[in-house]
């Protein structure tokens, strides 16, 4: 089965291609400082292929979640080189997600800093603070000239987390988030050369991707994208732009032969991203759903058919360490508990039994 056949990636090898899904679970505290309850929860999945950690903030300003961890201060960076060291010691990969949150946070969340995005537009609906819940505030438009000093922050998170330990980064180019709201036509409202048609939605994070790259290597750098996944108001409904819009996106990055592309997309096997796929001419990690679970016979499938070069898995991972004995031999699985998911602790978090301590539990 292709499913459990190794992969290179860049300078990684994985043993196999089941790949962890980034995950938030808000267990760093205050100060986003990863402590030994992460440590252990990334432990427990190193025997999966690839680990791409939870979004971590590159600037005090992209912080979109209270317990989330950042790349930014001396002590975050001495958590996650713990968590790196013991994933390699179980022989496992691991890689930075770098997540600037744009305009999905709030003041109260990133320490009082300016919330910043494409455009002055809002999202609608309410963010969960550290003071509780709060509307959205309208976000500090980018001007043109503040755009390098952006782009310097991933440059200079992403060489923190190859100095912490990581094997590379994943630039989070999804989900509504800062790079994705600039690929998107709902949020990106620019009348600049970064705004308006397709081309130059795309060319701020073809721009970071490029500059990220020539600073860490492009073959420790993925980059993952969510089309027409309209979450948080990101909203791409028109599938000429969509296709426009992420066709100039990978054309810009194809030729820095990156590590992988990692694409969150419902019909994954579909004309689209198949399209993306050749365009890209490189590794392609494919997650099927945001929200829905991802079953073993759909990831043998996707391997099987040729659809992707690796599966990328959120929910099973974090109910099962042992996920990829557990499907390569068939066995049954524990089942995930969502009211734990955004909590603290361990319960939900490093408690899921391997199938061997599971059996002698019964």
């Amino acid at each position: 089965m292709k499913l459990f056949s190794p992969l290179t990636l860049g300078e990684m090898t994985l043993a196999n291609r089941v790949v962890m899904a980034p995950l938030t679970r808000v267990r760093s505290g205050s100060e986003g400082i990863p402590g030994p309850l992460v440590v252990e929860h990334y432990r427990q999945r190193a025997s999966l292929g690839l680990i791409v950690s939870e979004g971590t903030y590159p600037s005090h300003a992209g912080q979109g979640f209270p317990g989330q961890p950042g790349l930014v201060t001396p002590e975050q960076l001495a958590g996650w080189r713990n968590v790196t060291d013991a994933v390699h010691a179980g022989g496992g990969r691991i890689v930075a997600q770098v997540m600037h949150a744009g305009r999905v946070t709030h003041e109260d969340t990133n320490g009082g800093y300016e919330v910043v995005a494409p455009s002055a537009i809002a999202i609608a609906g309410e963010t969960r603070t550290s003071k509780g819940k709060k509307p959205y505030p309208v976000p500090h438009a980018l001007a043109t000239d503040e755009l390098p000093s952006i782009i310097a922050e991933f440059v200079t998170a992403s060489r923190n987390a190859v100095n912490a330990g990581f094997d590379g980064v994943e630039l989070h180019g999804a989900n509504g988030y800062l790079l994705h709201e600039f690929l998107s036509p709902e949020s990106n409202q620019r009348n600049d050369q970064y705004g308006g048609a397709p081309e130059n939605r795309a060319r701020f994070v073809v721009e970071l991707t490029h500059a990220v790259a020539e600073a860490i290597g492009a073959e420790k750098v993925g980059l993952r994208i969510s089309p027409a996944h309209n979450i948080q108001d990101a909203l791409e409904t028109e599938l000429d732009d969509v296709q426009a819009t992420y066709g100039a996106l990978v054309d810009g990055i194809a030729p820095l032969k990156l590590a992988y592309l990692s694409v969150l997309h419902a019909a994954p096997a579909g004309a689209f991203i198949q399209d993306l796929r050749r365009r890209f001419d490189g590794p392609m990690l494919i997650n099927s759903g945001f929200g829905i679970i991802t079953t073993r016979e759909e990831a043998l499938a996707i391997l099987d058919d040729g659809v992707g070069d690796a599966v990328v898995v959120g929910r099973p991972a974090i109910a099962n360490p042992d996920l990829v004995r557990r499907w390569q031999d068939d066995l049954p699985l524990n089942e995930p508990n969502p009211a734990t998911f955004y909590s603290t602790g361990a319960e939900g978090y490093t408690d899921y039994p391997f199938y061997d301590e599971a059996l002698s539990r019964n």
